[in-house]
């Protein structure tokens, strides 16, 4: 297997070059280090960071990728004098857009996350949202909520609902089907009222058995049998009750994240 190291240089946090990084995952038979260089906006740290790839090329034997997204020009022209691949996400992106549009570009650091138009104070107000609705913890509030993750316990409920806060700014509660609802095919009482908000999500039985097992090992709770049991009353309980509902087994995160968010566009327009 080939291995390459792959720096992601910015001079704000770093989130814009580690998305367009995601597309390493294109090359599946790649062995990619990855190396963070967050905050490289001054001279001085450019220079160190030029050091560092220097380095890594004399270790590696060969030059290393770098996926900069740095807003200052001349820091960008500095840093492209090292032995790497360079790919450079304002010079690929804005500057062919500031020639088209003849406008000047905003040399502001960390713009690029305004165009979700959602603002700092926004995601803070849907993380700590989600944070106090998690796993049913309370009804109070739950018609703030733009969407509702239903599904049994574990089956990863409450990480997609905190991306969906801390990266889009959604107010997202999750509320788990616990064994009394599925027995008694209802949802919770508390969830009747907002069926439109409701989004399920199941798992594959040998997939939960093993994340149930790391938690309570050798239980009822984690057994097989049960773990099929549950899901097959679950998945019966959302097709009754009309909730689109999705399989999050081989799904990451963000693509289940971008599902929920296609759901909750849809139901916004009518």
């Amino acid at each position: 297997m080939q291995h390459r190291s792959v720096f992601f240089i910015s001079d704000g946090t770093g989130i814009t070059a580690e998305s367009v990084g995601h597309l390493l995952a294109h090359f599946p038979t790649v062995s990619f280090k990855h190396i963070r260089l967050p905050f490289t906006d001054s001279e001085q740290k450019v220079e160190e960071a030029l050091v560092k790839i220097a380095e890594t090329e004399k270790a590696d034997g060969v030059r290393p990728i770098v996926v900069m997204t740095l807003v200052n020009t001349d820091l960008r022209d500095k840093l492209k004098q090292s032995n790497a691949v360079h790919l450079d996400v304002f010079g690929s992106f804005v500057d062919p857009l500031a020639e088209e549009l003849q406008e000047q570009p905003s040399r502001t650091s960390g713009i690029a996350h305004s165009v979700l138009g959602n603002s700092y104070y926004e995601r803070i107000d849907a993380i700590n949202f989600t944070l106090n609705h998690d796993d049913g913890m309370t009804d109070f509030g739950l018609s703030e909520a733009q969407v509702i993750l239903v599904g049994v316990s574990r089956c990863g409920k409450t990480p997609t609902s905190l991306y969906l806060a801390m990266q889009f700014g959604i107010k997202a509660a999750n509320y788990p089907l616990i064994p009394e609802d599925l027995e008694r095919g209802t949802l919770p009482e508390a969830l009747k009222k907002y069926p439109e908000k409701l989004y399920g999500l199941s798992i594959n039985p040998e997939r939960l058995h093993s994340v149930r097992s790391e938690r309570r090992p050798d239980s009822h709770y984690a057994s097989l049998d049960n773990c099929r049991h549950e899901i097959r009353l679950a998945e019966d309980l959302m097709h009754r009750e009309g909730i689109s509902w999705i399989d999050s087994t081989s799904r990451s995160i963000e693509e289940l994240s971008t599902i929920i968010l296609q759901k909750i566009r849809v139901n916004s327009n009518h």
